[in-house]
């Protein structure tokens, strides 16, 4: 869970929500189930039965039903060629898989066969039909076997492919229709990426006024209380030091007039520099805030819950939607978040790319940029983190709960419709798990914020009321 305090001032917040009176919509959930598929083996009937009746379909003209090789006391037959156990009528003739496979074999050949004794009438039976083929084939023609009943190779692969549809015909286990997204799903997608274009502008254009770094050593320095620190204030800086010397931000600005200012912090034994970037990322979170709350507002799921639902909701969620817009921007090539004319890039000061990724922050934007999301499926993830009932303060948490719970399935059903399976089956399981270990950021980052808050202020006004930050 976010810590937080559960009471919230409606000061700017309530500005940007307005509660409208709109009737509730109730969510049936259904759990289709396809048909089920029983395998059952008939006493007396073998793997290797089976097998062979499939090949007599395969091999036998279209539309001549297939024949038992039983004679009428229930007995099996002979084959009228070699004398050995039929299996069905074959190109016309009670025959065996063997003789039926020869025949196959020898017409499609087409060779001229002599018998090697010089006879052409040899005896053939089931120990000497391998002796002579010419006189095999002469005792099949003989038998009655017709050579225009043999299918060529592409009738007998079409009369396979029938074979193999019609058996998953039988076993229920056919092709699935193509999926569709419900009008109301395609709606909610609508709104919310019509929400997302008016509220973030990926290029920041509108990013204006913001402080910049202290370079020279002019600049605001550190604490008075923690310039020589002792007992508890050394133990809060010390702390401080663990939450932002690990890991150095760089920044680059464009100029207007193609220029390039670059900014990255020094190593500085009196911990100045720990505080150098402060407030120009305070301008920068506040700047995403408001899109994310204006966001929230064009959503009318959103708007027709009660004004504190409204701010509990934006109070847990804003920072992991902050997270989830920035995702869109990051270059996991270059490690940098492209933000218009300024680029961040997070600095490893231990020198090994492994340790970096230790940071929860920058391993949860290289995993997520690593599912290649679309635009869709990034506004549902926002959808589903700001609808959270468990957010402190929530009072209609049933409600929200379902708002909650049609934003996934509208994720789901967005994927088995847009992504080819079975290699995205599992992509709605690692978007949930995404949301799951943000949801643990967003609690680590609000901790760590609110103690370097207590030794540094540094926060803005809307900072201060979205993480319920008090004076004293």
């Amino acid at each position: 869970r976010v810590v937080g305090p559960h009471h919230l001032s409606e000061g700017s917040l309530r500005g940007f929500s307005k509660p409208l009176p709109s009737p509730r919509a109730e969510l049936a959930l259904g759990h289709p189930r396809g048909p089920a598929a029983n395998l059952e083996e008939r006493p007396g009937e073998s793997w290797k039965h089976a097998a062979l009746m499939h090949c007599e379909t395969a091999d036998s003209a279209p539309g001549k039903p297939a024949v038992s090789a039983l004679d009428g006391d229930g007995g099996p037959q002979i084959c009228r060629v070699c004398g050995d156990k039929a299996t069905g009528y074959h190109f016309n003739v009670m025959t065996c898989e063997g003789c039926k496979g020869f025949f196959r074999r020898a017409i499609k050949r087409n060779t001229r066969l002599r018998c090697p004794f010089r006879k052409g009438a040899c005896e053939i039976t089931q120990k000497t039909r391998r002796q002579c083929q010419a006189c095999r084939l002469r005792k099949c023609l003989e038998s009655g076997m017709k050579k225009e009943m043999i299918m060529s190779d592409a009738a007998v692969e079409q009369r396979w492919a029938l074979i193999r549809r019609k058996k998953r015909e039988r076993m229920g286990t056919q092709p699935l229709e193509a999926k569709s997204l419900t009008e109301e799903q395609q709606t909610m997608i609508r709104e919310l990426m019509d929400a997302q274009t008016k509220t973030f502008d990926t290029t920041f254009s509108h990013f204006k006024d913001f402080r910049l770094p202290e370079v020279l050593s002019s600049g605001p320095g550190i604490p008075e209380s923690l310039q020589t620190p002792s007992g508890e204030d050394a133990a809060k800086w010390s702390q401080i030091r663990e939450d932002l010397c690990s890991l150095k931000v760089s920044l680059r600005l464009r100029g207007k007039d193609g220029s390039v200012w670059n900014y990255r912090s020094q190593a500085d034994s009196s911990g100045k520099e720990i505080f150098s970037l402060l407030p120009h990322m305070a301008d920068m979170s506040t700047y995403m805030f408001k899109g994310i709350i204006n966001f929230a507002k064009v959503i009318s799921h959103f708007r027709d819950l009660p004004i504190e639902d409204q701010i509990s909701l934006l109070k847990g969620a804003t920072f992991e939607l902050c997270q989830l817009r920035f995702n869109t921007v990051f270059n996991a090539e270059t490690g940098t978040w492209e933000c218009g004319r300024l680029s961040y890039c997070l600095e490893d000061t231990a020198g090994g790319f492994q340790q970096l990724l230790l940071e929860p922050v920058l391993k949860f934007h290289y995993m997520l940029k690593k599912l290649q999301l679309h635009k869709e499926e990034y506004v549902l993830m926002q959808a589903i983190s700001l609808f959270s009932p468990d957010r402190p303060g929530v009072v209609q948490r049933s409600v929200v709960d379902q708002l909650q719970e049609r934003f996934a399935i509208a994720l789901k059903a967005y994927i088995e419709c847009n992504r080819p399976q079975p290699a995205h089956r599992f992509l709605f399981l690692k978007i949930m798990a995404m949301l799951t270990e943000l949801r643990s950021i967003n609690a680590q980052h609000t901790q760590r914020l609110l103690r370097i808050q207590d030794i540094h202020p540094f926060a803005t006004p809307l900072m201060r009321e979205l993480f319920s930050i008090t004076d004293g």
